[in-house]
């Protein structure tokens, strides 16, 4: 049976990527991020990374286009910032610099709104981070209009971090034993304004053609690319609707920004890093993005949080298998550490000092034929990959 995603568009896999391995200046190719060495700082490696918010411009796009409020697009800002900062913590690198590139199709976007409300996003979540302890700096980037490129806008970041060759984090060191700790990726932390529907910024295509009501790809055709006329929206709800049980409106679900777990995983890391054999920012690959770390390990979850709410009314609405779920989405887990057992209690007292539900979720045990993954849950057990 094939994923409900792929048939949307996306590869989860990102076939194709595996063609740049060969030419990556990579001290570690292990680790869950490209680290080169620093060629004016010897015993330091340094850690560029780029990535953006996926689809969720469109969202944001198509409810400023029925309500005439910029405002919706600031969330953006830091959901590109997230999932920059939040990967490079992976290899236990801490942040430097940042520049942003927002390319536009000016013809149908207010270009000056826009960029005017992205800075006030980009400057909250800089005091958010420096509140905590984490100072990141923003060094300008590049704006584009390319209204024959573009149907209506994207965002990305890429960031700088630096972190010591000698405590780089490459997952090398997890083994039998280690147990797996989930940090949620809803509810809200003591650090941010609004609760959190637990989405970040993948699956969002999916989400998208399966909640939002088809009358607005009609209303706005730029919001859907089908050339052969076969996808299109096909959702029952439209972005203002109230539900119960997402406690928030269906749009607000799905542009609840990505979580900054930069404050909690450096903390953690600062007090008990010697205890942490790896890190594991849940995006692309959902639960299964485990796999790309580590040797020989055979990952059991068997104790996760229920799925946000947003993940239920998704899965409900498009019918989308439960593996694929798993591998689509991060189902609540936003984030992983892999720690020893004895460190365990104490890290989980740490991230709840922050109002971030955490628990162990799963552990690590011995695999003879390359890394797996085991997902045990009410709705069945999934083998990966």
């Amino acid at each position: 049976m094939r994923s409900k995603y792929a048939e949307s568009g996306v590869d989860v896999k990102k076939r194709g990527i595996e063609c740049f391995r060969s030419i990556l200046n990579n001290l570690f190719p292990e680790a869950f991020c490209v680290i080169s060495e620093d060629p004016n700082l010897p015993g330091y490696g340094l850690v560029t990374h780029t990535d953006g918010a996926g689809s969720k411009p469109v969202q944001a796009y198509l409810h400023w286009k029925e309500t005439g409020d910029i405002r919706w697009f600031k969330g953006l800002a830091q959901d590109v910032l997230a999932m920059n900062i939040d990967d490079i913590i992976c290899v236990g690198a801490k942040p430097i610099n940042f520049v942003d590139y927002v390319a536009i199709n000016p013809l149908r976007v207010d270009k000056i709104g826009l960029l005017k409300i992205l800075s006030s996003g980009f400057e909250e979540c800089i005091n958010i981070l420096g509140a905590q302890g984490v100072k990141l700096l923003f060094s300008g980037g590049e704006t584009a209009d390319l209204p024959d490129q573009i149907r209506t806008l994207d965002i990305a970041a890429t960031m700088n971090g630096r972190v010591s060759l000698s405590r780089v984090l490459t997952g090398e060191k997890i083994e039998p034993g280690d147990v797996i700790i989930g940090l949620r990726s809803g509810g809200k932390t003591n650090y941010e304004r609004n609760e959190n529907s637990g989405i970040m910024c993948n699956g969002l295509t999916l989400a998208r053609l399966c909640l939002m009501r088809k009358d607005y790809q009609e209303k706005y055709p730029e919001i859907l690319e089908s050339p052969d006329g076969k996808r299109s929206y096909y959702g029952r709800f439209k972005f203002d609707d109230y539900l119960d049980e997402l406690g928030m409106t269906v749009g607000e679900a799905l542009l609840s920004p990505t979580r900054l777990y930069a404050p909690v995983i450096l903390k953690v890391m600062e007090r008990f890093g010697e205890y942490i054999s790896g890190l594991v920012h849940n995006t692309g690959g959902g639960l299964t993005k485990c796999l790309r770390i580590g040797r020989n390990i055979h990952y059991i979850k068997d104790n996760l949080f229920n799925p946000d709410p947003i993940f239920i009314l998704i899965q409900r609405e498009s019918k989308e298998p439960w593996k694929y779920m798993f591998e689509n989405y991060n189902m609540g887990v936003g984030f992983e550490i892999i720690a020893k057992t004895e460190a365990a209690s104490d890290i989980i007292s740490i991230s709840e000092k922050y109002d971030l539900e955490t628990k162990i979720i799963g552990v690590c045990q011995k695999s003879r034929d390359g890394n797996k993954l085991t997902i045990k849950s009410q709705y069945g057990e999934f083998q990966y990959p």
